[in-house]
């Protein structure tokens, strides 16, 4: 019994070929992986890694330069609302020196249109005075010619009489 037991197999205890031969193709296979398979899987990982952290670094590169151009941005909206108001102010005042401008032309124009009709009224003034003049000196003649019954044709009696007369309605109608 004890030879047929030897002869039989026991299957808790291995074989020391199967053993010998497993651990064998456990080193070859090893070797292998290690040799060939790890490196490549080492480059994708080291691969994969690297494009990651270059996203990432890509990201806050585009972040940073965005950033960077949002600054330029409101620096440069600043400055072009400081110009505007600039110019704004510049206009505002253009416009009040054109409209004060303006109205100091239309000042002196209508002062100049003033005294041009004041002038004209007084030369006009002077002329009906002195046809008035004329006119009632003749009528004053007349009225004294026609009054005292002789001719006061004689010019130099004429006019001092004339000149009297006026200047005696001029001192009453000062009164």
């Amino acid at each position: 019994m004890y030879l047929a037991a030897e002869g039989a197999h026991n299957p808790i205890l291995p074989i020391w070929q199967e053993i010998v031969v497993g651990a064998i193709s456990f080193a070859i296979l090893c070797f292998v992986l290690l040799k060939f398979v790890m490196p490549k899987m080492e480059g994708m990982y080291q691969a994969r890694v690297d494009a990651i952290e270059g996203g990432l670094k890509r990201a806050e590169a585009a972040q940073a330069e965005a950033n960077q151009v949002l600054e330029q941005y409101k620096t440069q909206l600043a400055e072009v609302r400081t110009e505007a108001a600039r110019i704004r102010d510049d206009a505002r005042a253009d416009a009040e020196a054109i409209r004060s401008d303006v109205l100091a032309k239309a000042r002196e124009e209508s002062e100049r249109i003033i005294a041009a009709g004041r002038e004209s009224l007084a030369v006009e003034r002077q002329t009906i005075v002195r046809e008035l003049r004329t006119e009632v000196g003749t009528l004053a003649v007349d009225l004294a010619s026609k009054i005292v019954g002789e001719s006061l044709a004689d010019e130099a009696r004429r006019k001092g009489t004339v000149e009297r007369f006026l200047t005696g309605l001029e001192s009453a109608g000062a009164r």
